[in-house]
């Protein structure tokens, strides 16, 4: 039976009001199977190898290019102009570069290792090469440390570790950009993910070691970049940039035409950064002039740039992942609630119906013991169990039209009839608790709708009734149901006792969920009450002072439900 507790049997502990008013808002749905949840998880992108990039992101490429073009531009006339010898740069820029890179590597293979990618694997390789290789071109640095620099360098070790760099770099880009098409076709099996990751650290440090052996054990045999520690050979040095800037030109217009993510964009920036820097070098000859400071700027810029915006995006790419799973809770806390509406739903549906069966049974029992048996009754008590049995299963067709998305069933449907069934199945415990019952059931015209749910209504307000005046000793225990039809053609039905009443603050929540003033109780009866009229287009009231008992007025309209709930 449904069953509600909003009876003023006692005040209400703060805490509970407050645990059942945070479970009341994630329930929400749970009273309105068919309305869909308040929002959806379409963050869905959890890695940047496929996170879409917007015009945003096309404009802040934009401005940044234009602003490093301009940069570029006003340097341009004083390229070959000296500056003050600061050996410290190299060393000091190499210090950041390769924490940078290296911090960069560690993030792209991170992101490898979510969504199992080539590119980014190759993406994750190149950054790595470069923060290792950077090392020892700082150490091998004229200047820096010795005259000659630190591991048996010679003049020409730094320079050609500095073009290694450089050349594997945007090779490492053009590679990214190509791969796009097998990674669509074919992905990365997951399981290959952990052994690529270990497979291309081997391969950089065995790469970065074995060049950094060649150019120091063998700076001899090395072709001649630079003339001594200031000076380069002009022809050898046009060559090596004119080389990598052709380089990095093939895999700019290769990250244009396949540019689809937000990395993709800021790879394309990358390398527009890289072409200004080789551009440097190409018109500074001269070590220490404003071309080679130039060039280093841009180069620190290459490296800081993609850093930042890779942990800008992660972090966005966090707040999502932390708002997607706030949801996945909240969803998984509806559908708790769901069962658990449903399944209180039915034990309060059956309980009544069953107590009946357990009666009439042990009434059939007591007249059988008579002698001689009174069949009559017997019979009796088990037209009334064969009934009550039928209508338990009606309950269960009813929960599940109600909590389910299927068609109700509707038909003609007698009030009056409704009423009358409801009152005379529980005229037992009105005469056990010494209940006056009067009714005023005038003539209406049947209604469209669900008999069994409009009897489960019509069961919870009279059993509401029965279990608030039990604690009624010193006043006349009356209930008082009629019928009428209101000016507007609809049916009114207005069901009145004379218990405690409802406290006037509480009838603003008697039909919230959860709310219950018993210490047993649920608080799912009268809000049950209210989904079921409300299904059938019409609403139901509550109203008492306090302490003169209680009033229910249920309206339904007279022809065809529209199903629009409307609120008081």
């Amino acid at each position: 039976m449904l069953r509600d507790g909003a009876r003023t049997g006692g005040p209400r502990h703060p805490l509970h009001a407050e645990f059942a008013r945070q479970r009341i808002e994630l329930a929400n749905n749970v009273w309105r199977p068919g309305v869909a949840a308040p929002q959806s998880f379409d963050d869905t992108v959890i890695s940047l190898a496929i996170q879409p990039a917007g015009p945003r992101h096309l404009r802040f490429v934009l401005i940044v290019v234009v602003v490093l073009c301009l940069a570029f531009i006003a340097l341009l006339p004083f390229q070959h102009t000296q500056l003050p010898e600061f050996n410290a740069i190299e060393p000091s820029v190499a210090a950041v570069m390769s924490i940078n890179d290296l911090i960069t590597s560690v993030l792209l293979y991170a992101q490898c290792s979510i969504v199992p990618s080539r590119r980014f694997l190759v993406l994750a390789t190149g950054y790595l090469f470069t923060a290792l290789i950077i090392i020892p071109h700082a150490l091998t640095f004229p200047g820096a440390f010795t005259v000659t620099g630190l591991i048996g360098a010679g003049p020409q070790t730094s320079p050609w570790l500095f073009f290694a760099a450089h050349f594997v770099f945007p090779a490492t880009l053009l590679c990214y950009a190509l791969l796009r098409g097998t990674d669509d076709e074919s992905p990365l099996p997951p399981s290959w993910a952990l052994s690529g990751i270990y497979g291309s650290i081997a391969i950089v440090v065995f790469s970065v070691g074995g060049l950094t052996l060649l150019s120091t054990a063998g700076h001899e045999y090395l072709p001649t970049i630079v003339s001594d520690r200031t000076h380069a050979i002009p022809a050898h040095l046009t060559i090596i940039n004119v080389s990598i800037i052709a380089l990095t030109v093939i895999s700019l217009a290769a990250l244009w035409t396949r540019r689809r993510t937000v990395l993709d964009y800021w790879l394309t920036l990358i390398s527009i950064a890289l072409i200004l820097e080789e551009a440097c070098f190409s018109l500074a000859v001269l070590r220490f002039s404003v071309g080679f400071y130039a060039g280093r700027v841009f180069w620190l810029f290459t490296s800081i740039v993609v850093l930042l915006l890779l942990l800008l995006e992660i972090t966005k790419l966090y707040a999502r992942l932390a708002r997607s799973y706030t949801l996945l809770e909240r969803e998984r806390n509806n559908k708790l609630l769901n069962i658990q509406a449903t399944a209180a739903s039915i034990a309060h549906e059956v309980r009544q119906p069953l107590t009946a069966i357990v009666a009439s049974g042990g009434a059939a029992l007591h007249y059988l013991e008579k002698t001689p048996p009174d069949h009559e009754k017997i019979r009796k008590s088990l037209r009334r169990m064969i009934s009550e049995s039928e209508r338990t299963s009606k309950v269960f067709d009813g929960i599940r039209a109600l909590f389910g998305r299927v068609d109700q069933r509707r038909e003609a449907v007698d009030v009056n009839e409704i009423i009358r069934d409801v009152l005379k199945s529980v005229e037992g415990e009105l005469s056990d608790n010494e209940i006056a019952v009067s009714s005023e059931l005038n003539e209406l015209s049947d209604l469209d709708g669900n008999r069994t749910q409009l009897q489960q209504v019509m069961f919870n307000l009279v059993h509401n009734a029965i279990e608030a005046m039990q604690c009624i000793a010193h006043r006349r225990r009356a209930l008082r149901v009629r019928t009428e039809r209101r000016v507007d053609s609809a049916i009114k039905i207005v069901m009145e006792d004379t218990g405690p009443g409802i406290d006037p603050t509480q009838l603003d929540s008697i039909f919230n969920a959860f709310v219950t003033t018993k210490p047993a109780g649920m608080g799912l009866g009268l809000a049950i009450c209210r989904q079921i009229i409300e299904r059938h287009g019409g609403h139901l009231i509550a109203s008492s002072d306090g302490s003169s008992g209680a009033k229910f007025e249920v309206v339904l309209p007279a022809g065809p439900a529209n199903g629009a709930g409307r609120s008081n």
